[in-house]
């Protein structure tokens, strides 16, 4: 039995005691009435004491939890929902709602023009298609592009410079992308032409055959580790925007 429960049964004890002597009055003599005085007193301080013990465990029945904390389940872990793709990373439908073709080397010209200016070294490229089909076609994400025989890698993306669309060129449109020959003034080597190729409709995926571009202007480029290329766009000069202040 525990301490509290013990102290309630005392306390009813000596209370079911006063009431029974309550109830019964014979005539006492003075000595017996100092005695039951006293008995008295030592009862009161007994149904006190018992009084207290009562009140002190049902404190400490209350208290405790709060000090200690009421234990709960830990919480899981936060569940975020999967990323949804991006809506406006689809190509623009043509005329009859269907997705655009991706244009092969037979259906474009391919060009490269020498940006920097007269007598600087030739170090910003900008690279164009046409569309020289019958049929309209798109260009998809970037392309890849190698400097020269001795190219390790081929040219990373500016991030920066995706355009959120696909550039879907009608017959005679163009598009382009800037590409920066040199920028990091390590592992350079020389470049006597371009190799391009161009992506499908999925990332990482190729539309046809190794492209080779004559470079603008000069015998060889001077190429580094800090080349780089655009996006396609529509738009020439924001694609030099990404590399003109490199």
């Amino acid at each position: 039995m525990s301490e509290g429960g013990g102290g309630r049964e005392e306390l009813g004890s000596v209370l079911r005691e006063l009431a029974v002597e309550g109830e019964a009055s014979p005539s006492l003599t003075g000595a017996q009435i100092r005695q039951r005085g006293e008995a008295r007193g030592r009862r009161r301080r007994v149904v006190a004491a018992a009084t207290v013990t009562v009140l002190l465990v049902a404190g400490a029945a209350v208290a405790v939890p709060r000090l200690l904390g009421e234990r709960q389940p830990p919480a899981g872990p936060a569940v975020s929902a999967p990323p949804s793709p991006n809506p406006s990373r689809v190509a623009r439908p043509d005329g009859d709602g269907a997705a655009v073709a991706a244009c092969s080397e037979d259906d474009l010209s391919f060009s490269a023009s020498n940006e920097d200016g007269e007598g600087d070294p030739v170090r910003h490229v900008l690279l164009t298609v046409i569309n020289t089909g019958e049929e309209q076609c798109a260009v998809y994400h970037y392309p890849y592009v190698q400097l020269g025989a001795d190219a390790q890698t081929t040219a990373p993306v500016i991030e920066e410079s995706d355009p959120e669309e696909f550039v879907s060129l009608a017959p005679g449109e163009q598009a382009h992308a800037a590409l920066l020959v040199a920028g990091g003034a390590m592992d350079e080597y020389e470049a006597d032409f371009i190799t391009l190729d161009l992506q499908g409709r999925e990332p990482g995926s190729n539309a046809g055959e190794p492209i080779i571009i004559e470079v603008p202007g000069v015998e060889a480029l001077f190429a580094d580790d800090g080349q780089c290329v655009t996006y396609w766009t529509t738009a020439s000069g924001l694609a030099l925007d990404f590399i003109m202040s490199r």
